[in-house]
């Protein structure tokens, strides 16, 4: 017996070595950093990087292209994008894209940006979903379509895309300034592109672009998540090992923007409320370590509340609002940054202001406590990033474009590593004013200009690059129910009597997910309280009496750990996101911010100051006013009652009757624990130790009004179709709501919601979607869906539909919006459709149980609705089972005709009659 199992395992370990060798022949592996090693497929050169995490229990494939608005050239602005989209349209053995990733409950997108385009899928972890996703990539590598059909009907959808970005003059401005910045290179074009180009690029030149730029050597393929890597390898070759590059090799001849010789400015006038300013500087490509101490720089500008620009404009009460970016590019590019000033403000004493302080930079050098904080804040983010495999697997995108993955974890070490003398003498070096867009040229006879060299050296700085230790894979968390109710800790806790649901798993990166939630009050008790319960929640993080709203930042950063707090009509949410290590400290903080409230005066008028400004700026948009005016249509409480929906002009007096005395009161009332409260903890978490700490710190944390939920009984709708004009906006938007009576403990609960993915669910795949942008090629965003009610006493279900597109394509989406809800309830649903919801819709619960903060959301419903897994077990045998008469049937029951709707349409709309009349017939 001995001597048999010895020859089992040699004839095991010579098959396992000439497996291996053979790969080897064909994939190679060429470096590994931190858990993501990377492969290159020896026949055809594509790289391949394989990021395992046991603890996802989902996968992420991402391919990347590294090809973006950067390589179009005349008459072409815009046709990477356009391109993106016609991708979508299939290829011979992926015919109907969109349904595909339906049916595999995908989360799928495509971005385009300056250097890369991706597309990726993120779908429970299957060897058949893994199998067919990367099928699909291969397919659509050098198979897609591209065709004059699709070119025709999508052009009009990515125009419409570029009008709804027309709309904001804070977009318009931004592509204004960052044009002017750049003579020659592409940098300065807006990666949506040209609208005439748009609409006129020729299908030939599509195509050509595409068979350019679409090839294995110039792709990176990662595949991140639970997966086993052997196999995955074999599978890639055989998938990607076979496709063969043009005859034709790339080549890379970059255009090299000359210096800046002059300050230059813009000067846009649109129809709208809210000033804006902005400027820019050009500063050195990604792979450059300056590229990290302007990062560094940026930081101690613009971070909340110690940013240098934050205190001098914020604070010192000249602007509302700000932020900045700095893209992570291939070539030499720009940091930008945004100012949002109220019209009852100066918008030149604000530009004063900045001006001043960017021009004495030199004479003001970053601190020591500023270097620590900004590095304390980015390495937080970089280190968030690093422990989500899901999004860093898109994430890597953006470093891949601009030379190489590695990149990302350069970027990170140069920020720690980062010293005073390295960031001022950057800062120093590009903060000047020739090298600034935001006005006119100025003449000097000694100019000062900076002459920013040209990407160089990327292969050699990431080749013999090592990294840090991995984090580890995880543990293989099986998200079935069975599992998570096994797994699954509940009870109250008797002393504070906190309802808790706790699952115990090894994640990657040792992270836990915590949700604590805490509801007082009834409808009595929540009258005319107006918008104070958000306000006061929004104040949790400004301050406490024993920390500085800086210093909670600072020392969340140091952690690496988030808290964030909301709340509404006596309800009081709070989020962390940390680490084993870590959590003890996030956990203090949170109680601080909870049990020691400052309500710093400063800090409440800072936040008034952003909200009316918010409203400022949306006070002519079509989305916010289309949906601001369907809310009215259906208004059914008083004034002051706390589901009472307010005017525009209501909410900003609302605001500013906020007061710290109003904040203080509330909090006094409804800060506690009365009879219900939830904690739901999961991840590395020490189950006693969290019981332990919420009894001793929130055990005599106590509300003295007991909760009831505030009653919303379903009641019918009014039938409308209205319409607004809100001029000199290139997009109009429209909305759609239709009420009925129903709740998730309905036996039809299973079937709508297969009839409303049908309806206007799915990525790009469902009957409103396919009308609206794939048929009829009107709307960039188009769909709807079904929202059923989780009260059992109130039944108050709406279903609702949406659509942007072109002011003169509103009687195209009208008929389309009519004509579809007649077909579906007149003509039902098919077989086909049926099964792939069906399909989708198990597989895209099996993502979202995968996903630590909606799984803790789905815990937390169960223990608000006295609900155990046996209600979702039985929804998914439900789903499961439905026929075609049981979707049809729902459909007839609950669907009406369009005119039963609640519609409300907002736009430059040239002939209101006109449209009236269209919208009758």
């Amino acid at each position: 017996m001995k001597s048999n199992r010895l020859l089992k395992i040699a004839g095991v370990l010579f098959l396992a070595t000439l497996w291996t060798s053979t790969i080897n022949a064909q994939i190679t592996k060429t470096a590994s950093v931190e858990g993501i090693t990377e492969y290159r497929v020896d026949s055809n050169g594509m790289k391949v990087l394989l990021f395992p995490d046991n603890s996802s229990q989902t996968i992420t494939v991402n391919i990347t292209y590294k090809v973006g608005s950067r390589h179009e050239g005349y008459g072409e602005k815009g046709m990477a994008h356009l391109l993106e989209h016609l991708v979508f349209k299939g290829t011979p053995n992926h015919p109907n894209i969109p349904k595909e990733l339906s049916d595999h409950g995908a989360r799928p997108n495509g971005t385009t940006w300056y250097d890369r385009t991706n597309y990726f899928e993120t779908f429970n972890a299957t060897d058949e979903n893994l199998d067919w996703a990367l099928d699909l990539e291969a397919d659509r590598m050098v198979n897609s379509y591209i065709a004059k059909k699709d070119l025709e009907s999508e052009f009009s959808v990515v125009r419409n895309e570029f009008e709804s970005g027309e709309n904001s003059p804070t977009g318009v401005l931004m592509k204004s300034v960052i044009s002017s910045g750049f003579l020659w290179h592409n940098y300065g074009q807006s990666t949506i592109g040209n609208r005439s180009d748009i609409e006129r690029v020729p299908i030939e030149n599509l195509k050509a672009f595409y068979k350019k730029y679409y090839r294995p050597d110039n792709a990176v393929l990662m595949v991140t998540g639970k997966f086993n890597t052997e196999k995955t390898l074999k599978l890639i070759e055989k998938k990607f090992g076979k496709i063969k590059n043009p005859a034709t090799p790339l080549q890379y001849v970059p255009t090299i923007e000359p210096p800046q010789d002059g300050e230059k400015r813009v000067v846009l006038n649109r129809v709208g409320d809210l000033q804006v300013l902005s400027a820019m500087y050009h500063t050195p490509a990604g792979s450059d370590k300056e590229h990290a101490a302007l990062a560094i720089v940026e930081n101690v500008l613009t971070d909340q509340p110690s940013g240098r620009l934050y205190k001098a404009l914020i604070d010192g009460k000249k602007a509302s609002g700000m932020w900045s970016f700095a893209p992570f590019t291939k070539e030499p590019s720009f940091m930008y940054f945004n100012v949002d000033v109220p019209s009852d403000k100066s918008l030149a004493e604000a530009e004063n202001t900045m001006m001043n302080l960017f021009d004495n930079l030199s004479k003001n050098p970053i601190t020591k406590d500023e270097l620590k904080r900004a590095k304390s804040n980015l390495l937080k983010q970089q280190d968030q990033v690093f422990r989500n495999s899901s999004f860093l697997g898109t994430y890597m995108s953006e470093f891949i474009g601009a030379g190489d993955w590695r990149l990302a974890f350069i970027f990170r070490d140069r920020i720690e590593s980062m010293t005073l003398a390295d960031v001022n003498a950057a800062m120093n070096k590009y903060f000047i004013k020739t090298n600034r867009t935001v006005g006119n040229f100025i003449p000097t006879k000694k100019p000062v200009t900076v002459a920013i060299p040209h990407t160089e050296g990327v292969d050699e700085l990431v080749k013999s690059y090592k990294g840090k230790k991995a984090l580890g894979t995880g543990e293989a968390f099986d998200v079935s129910y069975n599992n998570i109710e096994s797994r699954l800790n509940s009870g109250t806790l008797p002393k504070s009597n906190i309802e808790y649901g706790f699952i115990k798993k090894d994640n990657r990166g040792k992270t836990v997910s915590v949700s604590f939630a805490f509801r007082n009050g009834t409808e009595k008790d929540l009258m005319n309280k107006g918008l104070v319960a958000r306000y006061t929640a929004s104040m949790m993080n400004k301050g406490t009496t024993n920390r500085t709203r800086q210093q909670i930042e600072d020392e969340l950063s140091a952690i690496k750990s988030s808290v964030s707090v909301r709340g509404s009509n006596g309800r009081t949410f709070v989020n962390i996101s940390s680490t084993e290590e870590n959590l003890p400290k996030a956990l203090a903080l949170m109680t601080d911010m909870l049990k020691n409230p400052k309500f710093d005066a400063a800090e409440l008028e800072k936040l008034k100051t952003q909200a009316l400004a918010n409203i400022e700026r949306n006070k002519t948009e079509p989305t916010f006013l289309a949906s601001r005016k369907a809310s009215q249509i259906n208004q059914k409480y008083k004034k002051g009652h706390p589901l009472y929906r307010m005017t525009i002009d209501e909410e900003i007096q609302a605001i500013k009757d906020i007061s710290v005395d109003k904040l203080k009161s509330y909090y006094k009332d409804f800060y506690g624990i009365s009879n219900n409260a939830t904690l739901i903890a999961i991840g590395n978490i020490n189950e006693e130790n969290l019981k332990g700490y919420f009894e001793d710190n929130f055990g005599n944390f106590k509300s003295k009004l007991p909760f009831t939920s505030v009653a919303d009984k379903y009641s019918v709708n009014k039938a409308a179709n209205e319409s607004i004009k809100t001029p000199d906006k290139k997009n109009a938007f429209t909305t759609g709501s239709l009420s009925f009576e129903c709740s998730q403990d309905d036996p039809d609960y299973a079937a709508l919601q297969v009839a409303g993915e049908i309806f206007g669910g799915g990525f790009l795949n469902s009957r409103i979607a396919n009308r609206l942008r794939q048929k009829d090629g009107v709307s960039y965003g188009a769909g709807g869906g079904v929202s059923v009610d989780g009260d059992n006493k109130d039944k108050n279900s709406i279903m609702y539909i949406y659509a942007i597109y072109a002011p003169q394509n509103a009687a195209k989406v009208q008929k389309g919006f009519q004509e579809e809800i007649k077909r579906f309830i007149e003509g039902g649903v098919t077989q086909e459709e049926v099964d792939g919801v069906v399909k989708g819709w198990v597989q895209a619960q099996a993502v979202s149980r995968a996903k630590d903060r909606e799984l803790s959301s789905l815990i937390n419903n169960n223990l608000y609705y006295d609900r155990d897994f046996d209600f979702h077990r039985n929804l998914e045998a439900n789903v499961k089972k439905l026929t075609v008469e049981d979707v049809n049937r729902v459909i007839k029951k609950y669907f009406k005709n369009y005119e039963k709707w609640t519609v409300v349409n907002a736009g430059d709309f040239k002939n209101m009659a006109y449209l009236k009349d269209k919208m009758k017939n």
